[in-house]
């Protein structure tokens, strides 16, 4: 986003709403007259109202526009065998490899497992990253997984009633049979939680060992057509929605 602000340091709000995608100038403008444009929470229906661009709360139809700000967000489709650092004093590798090209120090929202593949979320704002990944704001965490033997029904509503596991209990959001085969299962879990290797416990304590794992979605970011390695920014709408959770 380029964006130049005027000499006291803010910009047109209708300019700063067009610069970052959202319509044309002109249907900026309407939007605004239309009520649909609150900053900090205040509807603003008036045209040339000034904000700035950095720490503005705007929201556009009720949808988070995220600041503008030199941060980056990114989404990395981790691939087995990889480890959840930036390095490795053993050597082995890690994510910090996946982005070795990016110019930014870059901190990873929470871990997967080094067997674990899928979506992992790296950013260079600490803030964000520390919040995310606190269970306390609750951001549902979806896995697919391969287990041995066939899941039953049953089984689903014994993760649904929670389960008790050492180190505490764990509470499941959603739980649901993908796929059955000769003595295996693929089963979707969501949790909010990423206590270490909580899945594979979960699902190993209700009698079905995990022998592939993957987690696909965070929040409202989705793993998608992203291929093993591969990187790419977070839309503003994933990005405006992960803030609101982080109470950004």
């Amino acid at each position: 986003m380029i964006l130049t602000p005027d000499d006291d340091g803010l910009v047109r709000l209708q300019k700063l709403l067009a610069t970052s995608g959202v319509a044309s100038r002109r249907k900026c403008e309407e939007l605004m007259l239309a009520g649909e444009v609150e900053v900090d929470g205040e509807v603003v229906t008036r045209l040339g109202t000034k904000v700035d661009p950095a720490t503005a709360v705007i929201r556009v139809s009720g949808r988070r526009l995220p600041p503008a700000s030199p941060n980056v967000y990114l989404v990395l489709n981790k691939p087995r065998g990889v480890v959840s650092t930036m390095s490795d004093p053993e050597g082995r590798r890690t994510l910090g490899d996946l982005v070795a090209d990016r110019p930014e120090r870059l901190f990873h929202v929470g871990r997967l497992d080094t067997d674990t593949s899928g979506l992992i979320v790296l950013t260079n704002d600490g803030d964000f990253a520390q919040r995310l990944a606190h269970p306390s704001y609750e951001v549902d965490k979806t896995y697919v997984a391969e287990v041995a033997g066939e899941v039953t029904k049953a089984t689903l509503k014994r993760l649904m009633a929670g389960v008790t596991l050492d180190d505490g209990p764990i509470a499941v959001s959603r739980a649901r049979i993908v796929q059955h085969g000769t003595g295996k299962s693929i089963v979707e879990v969501v949790i909010h939680e990423g206590r270490n290797r909580i899945v594979r416990r979960l699902l190993e304590h209700v009698g079905h060992p995990v022998t592939r794992l993957t987690r696909t979605r965070l929040g409202p970011v989705r793993l998608g057509q992203l291929k093993s390695g591969e990187l790419r920014e977070l839309t503003p709408d994933e990005l405006g929605e992960l803030l609101d959770r982080a109470e950004l």
